[in-house]
């Protein structure tokens, strides 16, 4: 009985070390870690390589659908007035992302600096030529890339506004073209919660992009310290929930745009820098940005980076040259 007693012991001590030892692996594993494109916390794994997709902002393609999920959004003219969108997608991985739209030289070298995954639909043939030429890693849904699981052609709405991009399949696609799927993203720099803004008060900003449209809004909602987006006079929402979209910092840019051929697309100096506003809970500072290493950042007159609050960026690209200027475009708001 005796002997029986202490090896009963023994084994219970053997269950409680590994159990501790469980605990702590546990302990280690659930490690805090912080994206680098939000500078959220989060238990999961942050090395998952950036995939950054095209988004129409055609009428016809409103409301859009993954747009809420994306830690950062670029928003830049394509032919005539129209804008399009660069959603990069790092920390969440949404279900869904569309209508995908056709690719443009500036977007996918925004796409590169940010080590992304390019997904697009469709494009010139020298455009494709230079996607190639240049190595930019992509996925297109317009050739082999696409075996009828990565981009789904939805019924509700018309080609060319109904390209669906499977997020879920987008890590395998990439696998099988030969691409890393795991990527150590330098992170922005962030603000600590608590720490103060510079800047004015000003409850948001509104972009004229021509004399009509299009007119796009951001307003500041000082009970969440978030701002919403509105697009000719429609709040910009998800699809599938039809909740607002909710941005935390605004970066708004001035370059050079140029018109290059009779199609009217155009030229866009994403490298040289310039002015620049950037709005953060209920205040805006007039800035600099440059591009450093092939990202967009926000810089002060010093050259010191200006960091980010905590969570989604949107990128807004203006036009500096005549006929209309930064300060004709762009208008803050008051409230009061």
């Amino acid at each position: 009985m005796k002997k029986f007693g202490i090896v009963s012991i023994i084994a219970i001590l053997l269950v409680i070390t590994a159990c501790s030892q469980g605990n702590n692996n546990q302990s280690e594993n659930s490690e805090m870690k912080a994206s680098p494109f939000t500078g959220k916390e989060t238990t999961e794994d942050v090395t998952n390589r950036a995939i950054a997709v095209m988004v129409s902002n055609q009428k016809q393609a409103r409301p859009q659908s993954g747009l809420s999920k994306a830690d950062i959004v670029f928003e830049m003219l394509t032919e005539g007035n129209i804008t399009r969108f660069l959603a990069i997608y790092q920390s969440t991985e949404p279900e869904v992302v569309g209508p995908v739209r056709s690719a443009r030289e500036y977007f996918f070298t925004l796409a590169s600096g940010y080590d992304a995954i390019y997904v697009y639909h469709g494009a010139d043939d020298f455009i494709n030529d230079m996607i190639i030429s240049q190595g930019i890693d992509h996925l297109s849904g317009a050739n082999h890339d696409n075996d009828g699981n990565l981009f789904v052609r939805e019924t509700f709405r018309k080609a060319p506004h109904n390209s669906y991009f499977q997020f879920g399949a987008a890590y395998n696609a990439a696998k099988q073209k030969g691409y890393e799927i795991k990527q150590e993203h330098e992170p922005f720099l962030f603000l600590e919660e608590d720490e103060e803004i510079g800047g004015e008060e000003a409850d948001g900003a509104r972009i004229t992009y021509s004399p009509n449209e299009p007119v796009v809004e951001f307003h500041y909602d000082e009970s969440d310290q978030k701002y919403t987006r509105v697009n000719d006079g429609e709040t910009t929402i998800e699809l599938e929930s039809e909740m607002p979209i909710q941005i935390d910092n605004v970066l708004i840019v001035e370059a050079e745009h140029r018109v290059i051929d009779d199609q009217k697309r155009r030229f866009i100096d994403i490298e040289s820098g310039g002015p620049a506003y950037l709005l953060q809970r209920g205040k805006v500072q007039k800035i600099q940005w440059e591009n450093r290493d092939g990202r967009i950042i926000p810089v002060d007159d010093d050259g010191q980076v200006v960091p980010f609050v905590q969570g989604q960026t949107w990128i807004n690209f203006i036009p500096s040259t005549p006929p209309q200027h930064v300060t004709e475009q762009v208008q803050f708001l008051n409230n009061d």
